[in-house]
């Protein structure tokens, strides 16, 4: 079949050889791709807002899954359909973090964890949050797990 045997692209080699160069173990450096072909390039700059935008994405995910967005509202319908629509963006935000940490590189693994961290210290955790009487005893929900 016409097609069905064309080889990936390539980089031509020092010995004058056409090899695909792709890290199967992780590497600490600036010249990975991260997400698209040639992004972000041999440019320090550009790997620092690229690893910026990981930690953001990271971030966001987290925010995405333990932020309260939708306000109780009378249309159930509606309501579930923003939900949806949250929950679709939140796990297209996560692949796309999961094929930014494929990289290997390991500043972009750890932009992701420290962002993850972060977002789930900020959203996720009872640590900024107030604590909320319960109607049956009087004692707060954060009365109840004690660590």
């Amino acid at each position: 079949m016409e097609g069905m045997d064309a080889m990936p692209p390539s980089s031509s080699s020092a010995n004058g050889t056409n090899e695909m160069m792709m890290h199967m173990t992780f590497f600490w450096g600036k010249n990975a791709e991260i997400l698209f072909s040639g992004w972000p390039g041999t440019n320090s700059g550009m790997y620092a807002v690229a690893l910026m935008f990981v930690f953001v994405l990271s971030l966001l995910v987290e925010w995405l899954s333990h932020g309260n967005l939708i306000k109780d509202g009378s249309n159930q319908v509606a309501v579930g359909l923003v939900q949806t629509l949250i929950h679709a963006i939140r796990v297209g935000l996560a692949y796309m973090l999961m094929l930014a940490v494929m990289s290997f590189n390991g500043g972009v693994f750890a932009a992701a964890v420290a962002g993850h961290a972060l977002g789930f210290f900020l959203f996720g955790s009872r640590a900024l949050k107030k604590a909320v009487p319960m109607p049956s005893n009087g004692k707060t929900s954060d009365d109840f797990l004690e660590i």
